[in-house]
């Protein structure tokens, strides 16, 4: 943090108190509106779950809304059927996640982005082969490509996955095995975002066929989500998006495990000095990811481009690895 909690706090109340209009585009991502929504997050047993912002409307028709993720009961809500074929003229929102860096190495941060059609095939064909929204993202795939199918097989408790051919079957020798880990769960945490199920994620060649590997990793029974905390960047910015243009008071939100719930936040301008600073208390810590929110009062800064940064918050003193961070570049109007 760059100021003491008592200023921090001073801060945030002052921006509460002066609310403007919040006006966003999205670089690369046509999600019009956010509301509160789901993220779950869970260990191979499925048992924990995060809540975080998600957006609203997320299919074509007005007022409707389309898949979060997992939510906090075993059931997960709008469970789709595997008999249900979408509407090619639908669009959907869908959670996608990237590779970023981090204090501890790359982890999975997560980005909300349209997809027509199927949601499950358009987010696993986004992890394939999308171009992040985000410029410190990148993708997981070395090789571009794409799904034949991707379904939810609620009578074998699996998600299967169709490949058309055997491009991602082995590991390329400039891909670590660590590397493969991580990109198998990019799949896996989006899929099973998309499908609204924790799921395995089994994937085949041919429809009804045996399990194939992802990049060397064997994927027979079944591929689990890893436990959020060892996969995902403890602190994750949902709003504002990459490219947003926002001014007066806005609203920022995101999940983090973060010391003590303490979730820094920073503005910073086009040369890295930081011109507002608070933090956001999220909803707990330590054992997975919770939900924050912060109102952030741009008003009294000059028109331009800035960087809103969201952090962990380090209790180390720096003898630790160091805070996570994750930063939008937004425009003040």
């Amino acid at each position: 943090m760059t100021s003491q909690q008592t200023s921090q706090q001073t801060s945030q109340q002052t921006s509460r108190s002066r609310r403007g209009p919040l006006h966003r585009t999205l670089a690369g991502a046509a999600v019009t509106a956010l509301a509160l929504g789901v993220l779950a997050g869970c260990g191979d047993d499925g048992s924990d779950r995060a809540d975080d912002p998600a957006p609203a409307g997320s299919t074509s028709s007005p007022g409707s809304t389309g898949p979060s993720e997992p939510t906090t009961s075993d059931e997960p809500a709008e469970s789709p059927s595997v008999t249900t074929e979408p509407d090619p003229g639908e669009t959907s929102t869908v959670p996608v996640y990237y590779v970023g860096d981090s204090p501890m190495g790359p982890r999975l941060y997560r980005e909300f982005r349209r997809v027509s059609g199927d949601p499950a095939l358009g987010a696993a064909d986004m992890v394939a082969a999308g171009v992040p929204a985000d410029p410190d993202y990148r993708a997981a795939f070395p090789v571009d490509g794409s799904f034949s199918s991707v379904r939810l097989d609620e009578q074998a408790g699996l998600i299967i996955a169709q490949v058309p051919d055997d491009r991602w079957a082995d590991r390329p020798a400039d891909m670590s095995r660590k590397q493969a880990e991580l990109a198998v769960q990019a799949l896996v945490y989006t899929v099973q975002g998309a499908l609204q199920s924790r799921a395995p994620v089994q994937v085949v060649g041919e429809p009804g066929g045996p399990a194939v590997p992802m990049f060397g990793i064997d994927t027979d029974g079944g591929v689990a989500n890893v436990d959020q905390l060892d996969v995902l960047a403890l602190v994750s910015v949902t709003s504002p998006e990459s490219g947003a243009e926002v001014s007066g008071t806005f609203t920022a939100s995101g999940v983090a495990s973060s010391f003590e719930a303490t979730v820094p936040w920073e503005v910073r301008d086009s040369s890295g000095t930081v011109v507002l600073d608070g933090f956001s208390t999220a909803e707990g810590w330590m054992d997975r990811l919770y939900p924050w929110q912060s109102e952030v009062d741009v008003s009294g800064l000059a028109p331009g481009e800035y960087t809103f940064a969201a952090m962990t918050d380090d209790p180390s003193g720096g003898e630790g690895p160091g805070p996570f961070e994750d930063t939008k570049v937004i425009s003040v109007g």
